[in-house]
């Protein structure tokens, strides 16, 4: 009885067919990892633009603003120039809040090293946010303290630093951080708590107002505390220390 013939594979088709079956999984990754490229590039693109229209259209808040907005029924705000906010105030947030503002390209990391310090042998937290930061956190993000957040926030930081003036940055920043609940910007506290302009501004009461950061719901300027009379004479001194010394220049 004749034996049927058995076909014999084809070593080099078999190792053909193996080798395109491989290929398959990693030809969609390639396409899958080139859609999220292009698509993160589109992102990058359109976050850029956003940053730059900043430094010719004022922005119009933002998101914590309008949360405040509608848990409070409304807030305070009037925007206005730089030239029409008094240089007492400029200064003064500048030495309660950032000193180094001028000098720094977005992140003080001497700050930082200082507040990692206080923090790792202190129950009490310590900020070492920019001027620059939490103009990315008021203008364009959320308040809170995840890291997706505060990724987001150096990101937009160091577009900031490279779009933007220093003068720009401080100017958005006075007219977006929050003086007391639901008064928001240098106008709008100057009116609510002295009745007068921004621009009108004297040392003193310039130095109140930063006295009131970075916790503006629990702080009034007009308080006659010791703790806020102490932080706002050690404020004055700061501002006039930064204006002798020249390390305000840059928004001159």
């Amino acid at each position: 009885m004749a034996r049927k013939n058995r076909k014999t594979k084809d070593p080099a088709k078999a190792r053909g067919k193996a080798g395109a079956n491989a290929a398959r999984p990693r030809g969609r990754l390639r396409r899958a990892l080139a859609v999220l490229l292009r698509w993160g590039l589109y992102a990058a693109g359109a976050v850029t633009l956003w940053v730059g229209a900043y430094t010719v259209i004022n922005p119009p808040g933002g998101y914590y603003m309008a949360t405040e907005a509608v848990r409070l029924g409304g807030v305070e705000r009037d925007w206005v120039d730089m030239d029409e906010i008094s240089p007492h105030l400029a200064r003064a947030v500048m030495a309660a809040e950032d000193a180094n503002f001028c000098d720094h390209y977005g992140f003080d990391l001497e700050a930082i090293r200082k507040a990692f310090e206080h923090n790792a042998g202190s129950g009490r937290v310590r900020g070492a946010s920019t001027i620059s930061q939490q103009v990315a956190k008021n203008a364009f993000l959320w308040h809170g303290r995840s890291w997706i957040r505060k990724g987001l926030e150096a990101g937009f930081t160091v577009l900031i630093e490279a779009i933007w003036t220093k003068r720009r940055t401080l100017e958005i920043y006075l007219n977006t951080v929050e003086f007391g609940p639901g008064v928001f910007g240098a106008e709008a506290a100057a009116r609510h708590y002295y009745k007068r302009p921004a621009a009108e501004l004297s040392l003193a009461q310039a130095a109140r107002l930063a006295a009131v950061l970075p916790d503006p719901k629990d702080r009034d300027p007009r308080s006659g505390s010791g703790f806020l009379q102490r932080r706002a004479a050690s404020i004055a001194g700061g501002a006039e220390t930064l204006l002798a010394e020249g390390r305000a220049a840059c928004i001159d």
